[in-house]
């Protein structure tokens, strides 16, 4: 009844409760109660964690290790494939392609393109922006980026200014193909300026993730993002950035360390194929090269997963 008091038949108060505790604490199997006081057992549980932690460091570093050694193997015969390959079609000696008639100031590069005197000079001016901008607002950014984190780094950094021949050839099918302006034209050539973060494989995806976080924090747009971790004949992350002030554009890469070499094995074979040059066999060949130095690269942790933009 409601008024009596909570006693067992025998006038034990709360007996049957202490007895099923002894019950539950004498059942084999049953868990011991906490004894430690919570200093110790908060103590005890970072010690767990960071073994934890510890052994899945050691299982990371262990995977990235084979997969270094194995690409060691792997480099080796690619460097030796494309030996043969030099050797089977060497480098023709390219003659100079400046003519005698051509005015001073002109420029003239490869496939018959070309800049007048007075282009030219408004395209040197364009790139002398494209350097005062980068010393002045984007690298300054991109090394803020980078000190934020230290598990990966910049690299390449020397080499972040394109070459002025390869923007101008760019500026030339600007103007002959969409009659931009030589202005209009530099401000389109996406990677006149280029980074490119290198991450440890097993950080990789979280990487990307934060970086692009970043530079959308220092106020730069992304117009374009392409993921080739699943394609055939590179590997990697390439992105389009524009400052809004300048609006100039600009490239940021993100690759692991064999990825980028990759990149840089692969490259002299993109370039031949990109002058459209080569005949049908030879493209062959070096699509099959690209192809087998990018199936050796392994492939980060939700990588693929990243997706296109926009």
């Amino acid at each position: 009844m409601p008024d009596e008091a909570d006693e067992s038949p025998d006038g034990h108060t709360d007996r049957r409760d202490d007895q099923s505790v002894s019950r539950q604490a004498n059942r084999p199997g049953a868990a011991e109660a906490e004894t430690r006081n919570r200093q110790h057992y908060y103590a005890d549980l970072r010690r767990a964690v960071s073994a934890e932690e510890s052994a899945t460091t050691g299982r990371i570093a262990a995977t990235e290790q084979a997969a270094a050694k194995k690409w060691g193997k792997s480099v080796e015969e690619s460097r030796w494939m494309w030996t043969e390959y030099q050797r089977r079609w060497p480098s023709e000696e390219r003659t100079p392609v400046k003519r005698p008639d051509d005015a001073p100031g002109s420029w003239r590069g490869e496939g018959n393109r070309s800049l007048k005197p007075e282009a030219n000079g408004r395209v040197e001016a364009a790139c002398d922006q494209i350097a005062d901008r980068e010393r002045e607002k984007i690298s300054p950014a991109m090394r803020a980026i980078e000190s934020q984190d230290s598990d990966r780094h910049l690299i390449g950094f020397e080499h972040r200014l394109k070459g002025r021949d390869r923007i101008k050839d760019k500026v030339c099918r600007g103007i002959r193909n969409f009659g931009r302006t030589p202005e209009q034209a530099v401000s389109r050539v996406p990677d006149a300026i280029r980074y490119t973060f290198e991450y440890r494989e097993a950080r990789y995806t979280q990487g990307v993730w934060a970086d692009i976080g970043r530079l959308n924090e220092e106020g730069f747009q992304l117009p374009g993002l392409r993921n080739a971790w699943s394609k055939d004949q590179y590997k990697g992350i390439n992105s389009q950035w524009i400052d809004p002030e300048s609006r100039q554009r600009f490239e940021v890469q993100f690759h692991t360390r064999i990825s980028f070499e990759a990149k840089q094995l692969t490259h002299p074979a993109y370039e031949r194929l990109r002058t459209r040059q080569p005949d049908k066999f030879e493209q062959m060949v070096l699509e099959a090269f690209q192809k087998k130095v990018s199936a050796d690269v392994p492939v980060p942790p939700g990588a693929p997963d990243i997706p296109d933009y926009p």
